[in-house]
């Protein structure tokens, strides 16, 4: 296990960590939450060794091997299948002394390696890697392609799978899903539940630690905080700890000031002067509770627009794409004011092409685009973080903007609204260069705020924003009173900010009519159409939209299924005494009882049917595995296939437990 012990921790002259400490158990799956800039980067580099601390004792096991994601970007020609490989140093030391021992004809020493690229797994290491890029979305074509040929996020991706092929008693991942769509995120998930070492994992994506976590270590002003569950049983401790400490103060500052008035009262008295002496000394002795302080909550919220053009935008016919060569084409379709799209789509499908197309960065290659009278585009983009001036200070940026682009405003102004985004003091002098990432998007935000749009175009806005101001970000985009069109991998932004989707795949947008579970599923029957050479499947359409509720003056009530039963009477003023109509009166509650939970419990009847078939499917790719060695592509694939078994399993067992829940639920109200 891992145990840090009373740890003081400085970077310059701000304290990182002081007197704290914590136990990690082999095998744990922890998350290291904390607000931007509060330290959680530099207690990684303490754990991987790069940094000291100024006090205090760490304990780490010296024969635990560590594997972390590199962050800088790979420059190199080696192939991205080889340069996985590359990062199992178990398996590349083999290779080495087998290297070594053959050049010195030493044949003990050559046998010696064999044996440990045997244990090092030599012989399904081609096909593990491969099983990790398919994994994290790379075609088959892209196995063998250079590094040097993917762009910035992909690189990252490499650099991940480079991380997770590396056999590890410690795993240490900084924001891994922050280059990641949908599906790959999902399959990331499966493979992290799996994982038998230690792993700590810094992520402000709050499903994801809810999925994979069950420690929660909360790093907040110097101290180091365990929790037992998940995020979301973190939230509940921490407030009940935080409520029960400041009861606590409330109460010992009631005894002081209790104390203090028969000091001050009766100090004077000659006959009190023994019992208030007393309660001096009482009071020097107390140990003094502190006050509970937490960081302040952030929030702002968008201006409200000036106008709201309806439609805003109206695409006929629109094409899109790079040097004349299409991604996304044949698109018609209108954005209304009001409006909460989500857009949905795997890597490489044009996500990022068509919002940069709508936001102007773009020319059409073909179509048209007609924009509502009075458009003002809000749009933050992947890289908006990249094109902020570094040597120059929020101050300064706003005052460009205001300058520039509008509306107007004086100095005063504008250091009062960067106040309202955390920037105060001389911090708005800050060179942005020296700034934090969720610092620099914070900025983006605020100027894109100033600016007072109808229509937001946010391309994976959460990338380096902590979990207090993605929150802020949800709420003020529930709150505002324009359009909002948003790509994000965040799952609990798009769910409680989106209420429709549009799918971006084959070269197409189309509406995608389901939520993100349903779109979860759809992923899961287009890899195994896929793996099986077939035909992927549609887009599916929603099995779970409400019905229309009915009209105050119908006869008939929907159920669950959406057919119609006939209306409860209503009751007559006195109930009858027969017998006969009491039995009558259960009956039909019976019935009624029946037909609300008839289409869950078929539900719930159809996941067990689809369970024991997963089950079945399973054994048997096993049991295939295990029958002997198998070509390189055959393995990855049946990894691939039981990664998203693994996945879909997941994802079934807990939908049985919501239907059952609520098959109870309207049973105990019945």
């Amino acid at each position: 296990m891992i145990t840090l012990r009373n740890i003081t921790l400085r970077r310059g002259v701000k304290v990182v960590l002081q007197g704290a400490g914590v136990v990690l158990q082999p095998g744990e799956k922890v998350g290291l939450i904390g607000r931007n800039g509060a330290g959680k980067s530099s207690l990684f580099s303490l754990l991987a060794g790069r940094l000291q601390a100024d006090t205090g004792d760490i304990e780490i096991p010296p024969r635990w091997r560590m594997s972390e994601v590199a962050q800088e970007m790979p420059e190199t020609e080696d192939g991205a299948a080889e340069f996985v490989l590359q990062g199992d140093k178990p398996l590349q030391e083999a290779y080495a002394r087998l290297a070594q021992a053959e050049a010195s004809g030493d044949g003990h020493a050559i046998g010696d390696a064999h044996l440990a690229l045997d244990e090092a797994g030599a012989f399904d290491a081609r096909p593990r890697a491969e099983a990790l890029l398919l994994g994290l979305g790379f075609r088959t074509e892209q196995l063998d392609a250079p590094v040097n040929s993917f762009s910035g996020g992909w690189r990252m991706r490499l650099q991940l799978a480079r991380a997770l092929m590396c056999p590890a008693e410690l795993l240490l991942l900084d924001e891994p899903t922050n280059h990641l769509d949908l599906d790959a995120l999902v399959w990331l998930e499966a493979w992290l539940k799996r994982f038998e070492g230690l792993m700590v994992v810094i992520s402000h994506d709050r499903e994801f630690l809810d999925a994979i976590c069950r420690v929660i270590v909360h790093l907040d002003e110097t101290q180091l905080t365990r929790y037992t569950g998940n995020y979301t049983a973190f939230e509940e401790l921490r407030a009940e700890r935080m409520s029960q400490a400041q009861a606590a103060f409330s109460k010992q500052q009631d005894k002081v000031a209790h104390l203090q008035r028969f000091i001050d009262r009766f100090k004077a008295k000659a006959s009190k002067a023994k019992q208030a002496q007393s309660r001096v000394k009482a009071l020097a002795r107390m140990e003094r509770l502190a006050p509970v302080l937490t960081s302040s909550d952030f929030s702002f919220e968008f201006r409200e627009p000036q106008s709201l053009p309806n439609p805003m935008l109206s695409f006929d016919g629109l094409a899109c794409g790079y040097g004349g060569v299409p991604i996304v084409k044949g698109f018609s379709r209108s954005v209304l004011a009001g409006q909460r799209i989500g857009i949905l789509g795997a890597n490489g499908q044009g996500k990022s092409t068509l919002v940069k197309t709508i936001a102007g960065d773009l020319p059409l290659i073909a179509g048209q685009a007609t924009q509502g009278k009075g458009l003002v585009i809000g749009y933050f983009a992947q890289q908006e973080l990249d094109v902020l001036h570094l040597d120059d200070g929020p101050l300064m940026h706003m005052v460009r903007l205001a300058r520039d682009v509008g509306p107007v405003g004086r100095e005063q102004e504008l250091r009062d609204f960067l106040g309202r985004f955390r920037f105060t003091g001389e911090m708005v002098q800050q060179p942005v260069g020296s700034l934090s990432g969720g610092e620099k998007a914070r900025l983006v935000l605020a100027m894109l705020v100033w600016q007072r749009p109808n229509l937001l175009l946010l391309d994976e806005p959460t990338n380096h924003l902590d979990l207090t101001t993605r929150e802020a970000l949800s709420i003020a985009l529930n709150e505002f009173e324009g359009t909002v069109m948003l790509v994000s991998h965040d799952r609990a932004l798009l769910r409680e900010t989106c209420d429709e989707f549009w799918l971006v795949t084959r070269g197409g947008v189309q509406p995608f009519d389901g939520d993100l579970d349903d779109y979860q599923k759809w992923l899961l029957e287009v890899s195994r159409a896929t793996a099986r050479g077939a035909e992927p499947p549609p887009a599916p359409r929603s099995s779970s939209a409400p019905a229309p509720a009915p009209a105050a003056s119908s006869e008939a009530v929907r159920v669950g299924n959406g057919k119609a039963a006939p209306a409860l009477a209503k009751p007559p003023a006195a109930a009858p005494a027969d017998r006969r109509d009491d039995r009558k009166q259960a009956a039909q509650s019976r019935s009624v009882l029946a037909n609300r939970t008839r289409p869950l419990r078929m539900e719930v009847h159809q996941i067990d049917g689809r369970l024991e078939k997963l089950a079945a499917e399973k054994a048997a790719i096993e049991a295939l595995l295990s029958a002997g060695k198998r070509p390189p592509g055959e393995i990855a694939e049946a990894g691939r296939r039981l990664n998203h078994i693994a996945a879909e399993v997941a994802m079934l067992e807990e939908r049985w437990l919501a239907l059952n829940s609520e098959i109870e639920t309207l049973q105990a109200a019945g």
